[in-house]
């Protein structure tokens, strides 16, 4: 899978993805940085069949009218980096799975939810 980590997560995510054998870049990696906009990120992923992952709800909104991105959706309010790596990470595998049937997966800090 190839993600494109957006700007409020931290690059190590992004670093974290490329150890565990995904291809990931963060908005960091992209020319404009973190002043991408959330079109050119959804442009982007879109080209390259990057999932987005991300923690704003203008990416939920786009998906929904648009189709665009695919999206990885972190829902679980205040959280240290450090509790969010441990999620994702004991999360990986499922949300591999999650990905093989949809195309919008959100994670919580008690669920991974696969929309429709």
């Amino acid at each position: 899978m190839k993600f494109l980590v957006d700007a409020q997560l931290p690059r190590r995510f992004a670093n974290w993805l490329n150890e565990a054998g995904y291809d990931a870049l963060h908005t960091l990696d992209l020319p404009r940085k973190n002043l991408t906009t959330d079109q050119e990120v959804i442009a982007r992923a879109t080209r390259d069949g990057r999932i987005v992952i991300s923690k704003d709800a203008d990416f939920v909104q786009t998906f929904l009218i648009e189709g665009e991105p695919s999206l990885l959706l972190i829902s679980t309010g205040n959280i240290s980096n450090a509790e969010l790596e441990e999620l994702l990470r004991k999360n990986l595998a499922g949300i591999e799975a999650a990905f093989a049937s949809s195309r919008f997966v959100e994670i919580t800090r008690d669920a991974l939810v696969v929309h429709e």
